[in-house]
């Protein structure tokens, strides 16, 4: 009898889930469409120097006319936090925490896909554009050689605090903790990525298109996971011994 009514709850549950795909499908595949649109429309006038390009070398020239040696020293020591080892030093704790309260193993596929993921989308796209970075003379040191776009400190900053907010709005029920982690996470990936272009190592452009490469592969993966999460039916609690005799 249990197996029955676990059955039909299931059977009548499906077209609950049919529409609950559908609603995730209709409201996702759009914003991951439009992020990926501007994010290959910033990379087309980061090539060719129009667009959003043109504020690449004034923007750049304003944020060395506001530099001071208190500042560098201050910004450099938050931008290197974007580093692969400072972020995996920051995100296993609070990733440890979120599993150890909430106990889903989505919790550590998502947190181990997200920076994977970001870190080879950021790197190939590196040597595809082959984009070079502003010149070593309007650069703090330490300096970087590799190619520019996207910025890879953006890109993963956003994907590791995005997912980390995601995680957190999921799983938490009070609505103070859930807006915390989104401004949280919004102010850390802004911040990053406004340390690169004051640290003279990256462009807008770069940091632009990686914040949107990275809000892209960050919807990417809440889309997959809230596609999979209405397959796991509630399990049905049997009805009391004495109940069903009586």
């Amino acid at each position: 009898m249990s197996t029955a009514r676990s059955a039909a709850a299931t059977q009548a549950q499906r077209p609950q889930l049919q529409r609950t795909r559908l609603r995730v499908v209709l409201i996702g595949a759009p914003i991951l469409a439009a992020l990926v649109g501007l994010a290959a429309l910033v990379a087309g006038w980061a090539q060719t120097g129009t667009g959003l390009a043109t504020f690449d070398q004034p923007l750049l020239a304003w944020m060395i006319s506001v530099r001071t040696p208190a500042a560098e020293v201050a910004v450099t020591a938050f931008t290197n936090l974007g580093q692969t080892l400072p972020m995996f030093a920051l995100g296993l704790p609070l990733t440890i925490a979120l599993f150890w309260h909430y106990r889903r193993l989505s919790i550590w596929v998502l947190m181990v896909a997200a920076p994977l993921g970001s870190t080879s989308l950021a790197s190939l796209l590196k040597l595809y554009f082959a984009h070079p970075r502003p010149p070593l003379s309007d650069a703090v040191p330490p300096y970087e050689t590799d190619f520019s776009l996207p910025s890879g400190h953006t890109t993963g900053s956003t994907v590791v605090a995005g997912m980390l907010a995601y995680l957190t709005f999921w799983l938490a029920r009070r609505t103070w903790v859930r807006v915390a982690a989104v401004i949280a996470a919004s102010t850390w990936a802004v911040a990053m990525g406004i340390s690169r272009i004051y640290l003279g190592h990256h462009w807008l452009t770069d940091v632009v298109f990686g914040w949107l490469l990275g809000l892209s592969w960050l919807t990417f993966l809440v889309l997959a996971h809230q596609l999979l999460l209405p397959a796991r039916t509630p399990e049905i609690t049997p009805e009391p011994a004495a109940a069903t005799a009586s």
